[in-house]
């Protein structure tokens, strides 16, 4: 383990809440890999997360566990105080400051680079105040009107999600003539509203956002027709860790799988991005997925 943390419970500290000591050298965005896939490790700070029910929902849970996964290789940590599981139940802008501001600061201390995931602007402003880097926002086209000036000012990465409508109401809304072509069009014009508020097109990574206003045939389709949208000319970023439609494809015995047994699954999707051009995955199992892309590369050069 690095030496600038102790995971809770280790070393010379009794204590069992996470020790952590500042940062040598801070990571920046500059420093992501660009020959192999960008691997970003999950960190829901919720009581109501479909994959890992609330498990880190402490502040001290969520940051030994965040640790963890720097500590085990991820690039990016992914920090969201919000589930954005359908038919979630939206969470106050300062009850998720609450849960994430402790959560980033920490991390970035130790060295971490971080993410925010947020749909809200407020939060994402004060998360990168505390340190964050990149925000990214799976609220599609029912974005945060203050978002695009936020991003365009700041100058960070910003990840663009498709979804239609809500948690609420996204599922109703999966109807498409064309899956690809219609989401590569929604996608387009939202990316473009954010250039045309001062945004750069450089600063903007698409997310096809798997599992948002989609059945599960479409979530397939998408992953099988990637190219249609890394040839939109921006970073891709695939996020199909413990989503519904794993479930659906590993049933057993009439009963889908549930999140923690989707595991296997999350990897050969990310694989097979990696293999397909993707930047980045956004991952649960972060260690186990950055020998994935590491193989993923060595099979041959990325498009």
């Amino acid at each position: 383990m690095d030496s600038l943390a102790a995971a809770p419970g280790t070393g010379p500290a009794t204590s069992p809440l996470p020790v952590i000591r500042p940062a040598r050298t801070p990571r920046t965005v500059g420093d992501l890999p660009v020959d192999r896939a960008v691997v970003m490790g999950i960190l829901n700070v919720t009581p109501d997360s479909f994959s890992d029910g609330g498990t880190y929902a402490s502040t001290d849970d969520a940051i030994g566990h965040g640790l963890r996964m720097h500590y085990g290789g991820a690039d990016l940590i992914d920090v969201g105080g919000e589930s954005t599981r359908p038919n979630a139940s939206g969470v106050p802008v300062e009850e998720e400051l609450a849960r994430v501001l402790p959560v980033v600061r920490a991390l970035v201390k130790a060295g971490a680079l971080v993410s925010i995931d947020t749909m809200h602007a407020e939060t994402a402003r004060q998360a990168l105040d505390a340190g964050a880097a990149i925000v990214n926002d799976i609220s599609g086209t029912e974005f945060d009107p203050d978002m695009p000036a936020l991003i365009a000012e700041r100058g960070v990465p910003y990840i663009l999600t498709h979804r239609r409508g809500t948690a609420a109401t996204m599922d109703s809304l999966a109807d498409y003539d064309d899956v690809v072509t219609d989401v590569v069009s929604e996608l387009t014009t939202l990316r473009d509203g954010f250039v045309a508020a001062g945004v750069a097109a450089e600063q903007i990574i698409l997310d096809p956002g798997l599992g948002f206003a989609k059945t599960d045939e479409h979530n397939w389709t998408i992953l099988q027709n990637l190219a249609a949208f890394t040839g939109l000319g921006h970073r891709i970023l695939v996020g199909a860790s413990r989503k519904r439609f794993l479930g659906t494809l590993l049933t057993s015995a009439g009963k889908a799988a549930a999140p923690v047994e989707r595991d296997h699954a999350s990897l050969a999707v990310a694989t097979l991005s990696a293999v397909s051009g993707a930047w980045g995955v956004r991952v649960h199992d972060p260690a186990t997925t950055l020998d994935a892309v590491k193989v993923a590369a060595a099979v041959g050069p990325r498009s």
